[in-house]
């Protein structure tokens, strides 16, 4: 399984490298947002990329706006910038997750872990394979959502387990630590601001394709639920 890690600080590189050959994936090494692009294209089988935001010839969140144009790579963000603000662009730039410099290692390696069971295992089994929830078609074992006129919207692994978990229990309201827990499959830590930015990102699509049909709604100081009458 290959892992792309992209960063102008080499020392970085070469660091997260060493640790993504001991869990036993095989690293893809870039040092700007260019080479990124010309590595994802020459190595389309790429399974995550750790993506650093300041960068020289093409920054993370562009990179991350190309790359979503024709793929759903789980993407990590690493960066200095360490404000609310920061995180939530680069979350609605496209990104799955988000760690700050200076990071421990071994957080790194336990959050690509996660991105990449979320991205291959996105729905438990005792769910049904397609469901049809107001002008949404969703089918769990291809990830695909579609408009009931046949219309794709293009959804990554966040926002498609997001979907079908609210839409596999409608009228259920879950929390922001609950949507947290099951989708990202890890303990909830500040999380309420990650999921409030993912289901905002999702809504857009939704209504863009649907000509502003309300999918999922906010049940206020509770949390989020797919309605169906």
């Amino acid at each position: 399984m290959k892992i792309l890690v992209v960063d102008d600080d080499q020392d970085i590189v070469e660091l997260l490298s060493i640790y993504i050959k001991n869990e036993g994936y095989e690293p893809i090494k870039a040092y700007d947002g260019k080479e990124a692009m010309t590595k994802l294209a020459t190595n389309p089988d790429t399974a995550l990329m750790i993506l650093d935001i300041m960068m020289p010839n093409m920054d993370g969140m562009e990179v991350v706006r190309e790359v979503r144009k024709d793929s759903q790579i789980p993407v990590l963000m690493l960066s200095a910038k360490t404000t609310d603000m920061d995180k939530i662009k680069g979350l609605i730039s496209g990104a799955d997750d988000y760690v700050s410099k200076p990071f421990n290692p071994l957080e790194v390696m336990a959050r690509v872990k996660s991105l990449l069971r979320r991205s291959q295992h996105q729905v438990t089994n005792d769910t049904p394979d397609v469901l049809e929830v107001g002008p949404l078609v969703i089918k769990k074992d291809s990830h695909e959502v579609t408009t009931l006129t046949g219309q794709q919207i293009q959804l990554t692994a966040l926002e498609f387990g997001i979907l079908y978990l609210l839409a596999s229990h409608p009228n259920r309201v879950y929390s922001a630590d609950e949507i947290f827990e099951r989708v990202w499959q890890q303990e909830s830590i500040v999380s309420a601001k990650t999921v409030m930015v993912h289901v905002s990102h999702l809504r857009d699509k939704i209504e863009e394709a649907t000509n502003g049909e309300k999918v999922i709604q906010t049940v206020w100081g509770v949390g989020y639920k797919v309605e169906v009458h």
